[in-house]
């Protein structure tokens, strides 16, 4: 809370006092909470406005990150913030094996949702350079594919059952999508992974 909320809020303000009105932020796919292993998502692919169903802190921290540059345009109308949901990041060397069938851990929607550093690096990198539009956009950045090699839909319901609606990932061509909506960062930023299961 220290960092990722009051670190945020001296920051901006100190920026914004400074004149800055463009603003790219690090959150998370964290900030829906999935961390627990009692996590259910509302739906599924999971919205870019998901709530925050945190129990363990780091979501929480997140979300209310985001809040906090809410709070901010509502007194500063004139500035433009991306919130990017960022997935789990690996190093592109050391990308980790897609996931397989198996029991639900803990953080287990971060072990299925992975974007190289380089995507990372280049979804940050268009979210500056796009051009300057007063308001709040928070975005969901992660591959358009689950970071799997079984269909979305066994490996959720190995997890959980009929405890949250699978039909996306049944329909013909949408078995592997990422458990995330990904469209409006594609439609607003033109981002979409390049480094997906089977890219190499």
């Amino acid at each position: 809370m220290l960092v990722n909320v009051e670190g945020t809020r001296c920051l901006m303000r100190h920026l914004m006092d400074r004149g800055c009105r463009k603003f790219v932020m690090a959150s998370s796919i964290a900030a829906v909470g999935f961390q627990k292993t009692s996590f259910r998502p509302d739906r599924l692919p999971i919205p870019d406005d998901h709530p925050c169903l945190d129990r363990d802190g780091y979501g929480f921290s997140k979300y209310m990150m985001e809040e906090v540059t809410k709070y901010y345009h509502r007194q500063n109308p004139e500035i433009d913030v991306a919130n990017l949901r960022l997935s789990s990041v690996c190093p592109h060397a050391r990308m980790t094996a897609p996931m397989k069938p198996g029991p639900l851990v803990e953080s287990g929607l971060g072990s299925i949702t992975v974007m190289a550093r380089s995507d990372a690096v280049r979804v940050f990198t268009m979210a500056a350079e796009a051009p300057y539009r007063p308001g709040v956009r928070t975005m969901n950045a992660s591959g358009p594919k689950a970071w799997v090699v079984a269909p979305v839909a066994e490996i959720l319901g190995n997890w959980w059952g009929r405890d949250v609606d699978l039909s996306h990932f049944e329909k013909p061509g949408h078995e592997y999508d990422s458990v995330y909506d990904v469209s409006r960062i594609e439609t607003e930023n033109g981002f979409v992974a390049e480094k997906t299961p089977g890219t190499g």
